[in-house]
Formats: C-alpha cells, structure tokens, sequence
C-alpha cells in the first residue's frame, strides 16, 4: 500500500479509530480493504468501511464500502447484519451493478445458516426464497448459476427433514402418519435425490396397512424411474415377498402420479 493507502493509518488501532477524520474515505476505505486481506478478524474491516459510510454519506466510496460491510459481516458469520447491509445497498442502490451481488449476499447468508436436517427449517424457506429472486432477477450473471446450484441443495434439505419425519413415524408403526410425510416429498420434492427412498417408505408402510393397491402402485413409479436404484430393490424384495408385483393397481393419489411422472398425463 502506499501513502494514500493504509499506511497513511498505520498507528495503534484506537489511535486510527479515533482520528479517521484525518483521512480520505478513499484511505480509510483501502484500511478496510487491509483488514479483510490480513486479520483474523473481518469485523475490524467492517468497522472502517462504516467508517467511510458515515463520514463520506454518498459518495462513490460509501457506496462501495457499504457492499463491503455487507461482505465482511458475512465472512464473520455475522448473518443478520449481512443482511441488513446487503438490505441498505439494494433499496439505496437498486440499479448499480453491485446490486445482483448484494442481492447474493443477502441469499447467502441465509443458506449459509442452513444447518444439520433436524433443525427448524424457517431459515431453508427464506433461502430459497431470497435464491429464487436472484435467479429471476439477475438471470444472466455468474451469481445466478451459483443461486441454481445451492437453491437445488436447499430444496433437497426441505425433503431430508420431511423423510426424516416420515421414518420416526414408520420406525414407530404411526403408518398413516408416515405416509402423510413421504406423500410430500413424492409431491412436491420429485426433482429431489429424496424421492427413491419416499417411494420405497411407501411400499413398506402402505403394506404394513395391508393398502396393496397403493403399495404396488408405488412400486411401479419407483421402478420406472429408479429401477437401478437400491431402494426398487427393496421395495420389489418387499412386494415379492407378499405375493405382489410392482404396477398400477386402483385409484388414488399415486395413481395420478403415475400419470403425471411416467405417462406425462397432467389432468
């Protein structure tokens, strides 16, 4: 750096905090820059970049370190204020080309808090909420296709918990009550890496309430469209040893889904 950088601040850390009314917001802003290259601590960045924010209100240097406080709130796991931040600088900013960028930031710190399948899935909802508006709204941009991937995994997550509820349920004979769960995933997860095994949790409990029907149904979807999968082979193992085959059989709402997912059928 040079002398209208952050060696112009160089000095005890409350000496610079305490007399950045001397600097540039360009030098208290590549301060910030500093910090976020070489300390532990990201908040010491954010600190200077609000500095120049506050000492510089919209000046092209504000607007620059606003997205930086947003960036350096982030990298210090501090997700609200990361939001908050990205928040200011998308209403104050809405057509800067850093907008897209901010809009990926306030996302991120919400998939980022995306944490084990048994926590409350609140925070998975707002992810892919706010991913979905930065794929509709920024289609073009680099943010968008990063957007694509994690709203994928996000949405799986949404199918994890409701499988997870679905076993508890079947693991402790509640077979209705399963069913309800892995109906869901079926549903309204289909795209996701899930529903092999919903299908399969299907076929056990809809056997377990002696619903044969239901279960074989289930079991010609999985087979169509996952017959090299594991779970067919346990589902075809548990129809087999009943006596049944795995095709539609009766009417019901799986019925439909066969329609829908092998036959194309959407009325």
């Amino acid at each position: 750096m040079t002398l209208s950088g952050c060696s112009a601040l160089r000095g005890s850390d409350d000496d610079d905090k305490r007399n950045l009314e001397r600097f540039t917001a360009e030098q208290i802003y590549k301060r910030g820059e500093y910090e976020l290259e070489n300390s532990r601590k990201p908040e010491d960045a954010v600190f200077y970049f609000s500095e120049v924010e506050r000492l510089y209100p919209y000046s092209e240097w504000a607007k620059r370190a606003l997205i930086m406080q947003a960036y350096g709130h982030h990298r210090a796991g501090e997700y609200e204020e990361a939001r908050g931040a990205a928040q200011r600088f998308i209403e104050t900013y809405p057509g800067d080309a850093d907008a897209a960028y901010a809009k990926y930031l306030l996302a991120l710190s919400y998939y980022d808090q995306i944490d084990e399948v048994g926590r409350d899935q609140g925070l998975t909802f707002q992810a892919l909420v706010a991913l979905r508006e930065v794929i509709e709204e920024y289609p073009d941009t680099e943010y968008a296709r990063s957007a694509i991937l994690k709203f994928d995994l996000a949405f799986d997550h949404l199918a994890a918990k409701e499988m997870e509820i679905g076993r508890y349920y079947l693991k402790r004979g509640h077979y209705a009550a399963s069913v309800n769960r892995f109906r869901v995933v079926v549903e309204e997860f289909q795209t996701t890496t899930q529903t092999p095994e919903a299908l399969m949790r299907l076929v056990e409990a809809y056997l377990a309430l002696g619903l044969n029907d239901e279960a074989q149904t289930a079991g010609a979807i999985l087979g169509y469209n996952f017959q090299s999968s594991p779970f067919y082979e346990d589902a075809y193992r548990q129809l087999r040893g009943r006596g049944l085959s795995a095709e539609v059989r009766g009417e019901s709402w799986l019925t439909n889904v066969y329609r829908q997912m092998v036959q194309g059928k959407w009325l």
